[in-house]
């Protein structure tokens, strides 16, 4: 819940002008639902760079006050959707049932899902990690098919390294990586599993984002705090580029 329309509009103005040719990777920008529109045609045809919302609601239309469903998306420009984030599961609720419905009606819609999964502090130390991991894939995409999963990224974030800080080791973040990869090989097989997009989420920033991008099942991440300033996120896309090669 960063930036009105203004600020979001001024933010853009700098990015777009560092980002405005095709490039190796893909830059998804997931701004607040009232700048959607605006940011949708500021970035317009941008071969670098697509619009993401930060949630959608499962149904189609209807009395659900204060909801955003797949149509208006779509309607701005919208290509990803944000889904399971620790902070809709921790502070709205929302759990694996709840998920997997978005998951499905975002698919549905033909928009492609970004799935977040991760452990607190508490279920990392009392040697749950792998158990919450597993249950949240598992459950967040029950009855999804392995041709579908072409369309989705999935999300690792340590809750306990968001906007704290402190940042997974990429030895670390390389290990639990790799699970949520296994997990993946067991609900859908090895090709799946590995063309599928794992991002790491996690106090992100420019001095260690060419270390976590050396890891081998570090696929791009989900930005938090970093992002606010285009030229910081700017940096974290260049090494990504270099990553690229």
């Amino acid at each position: 819940m960063n930036m009105a329309p203004s600020e979001s509009n001024e933010f853009l103005g700098t990015f777009l002008d560092i980002f405005s040719a095709e490039t190796p990777i893909d830059i998804v920008i997931a701004p607040s639902f009232i700048t959607m529109a605006s940011a949708g045609e500021k970035i317009g045809a941008n071969p670098a760079v697509s619009l993401s919302a930060q949630n959608m609601s499962h149904e189609e239309s209807g009395a659900y006050t204060g909801e955003t469903n797949a149509a208006m998306l779509k309607e701005v420009g919208t290509d990803y959707v944000i889904l399971g984030h620790s902070e809709r599961r921790s502070l709205y609720g929302e759990d694996d049932a709840v998920i997997n419905k978005k998951v499905h009606a975002t698919l549905n819609a033909g928009l492609k899902p970004i799935l977040c999964i991760g452990e607190s502090l508490e279920e990392r130390d009392g040697g749950q990690l792998e158990n919450v991991l597993r249950t949240q894939l598992t459950g967040s995409l029950c009855d999804v098919t392995a041709a579908q999963m072409a369309d989705i990224v999935i999300a690792y974030e340590p809750v306990w390294a968001i906007g704290t800080g402190r940042t997974a080791s990429p030895e670390q973040a390389q290990e639990t990586q790799e699970f949520c990869r296994s997990v993946l090989n067991d609900l859908f097989g090895a090709d799946v599993a590995a063309a599928t997009r794992i991002q790491y989420g996690g106090s992100v920033k420019p001095g260690n984002a060419a270390e976590l991008f050396e890891q081998p099942d570090i696929d791009g991440f989900l930005v938090g705090g970093a992002s606010l300033e285009p030229n910081s996120f700017a940096d974290i896309c260049k090494a990504g580029i270099d990553a690229a090669g």
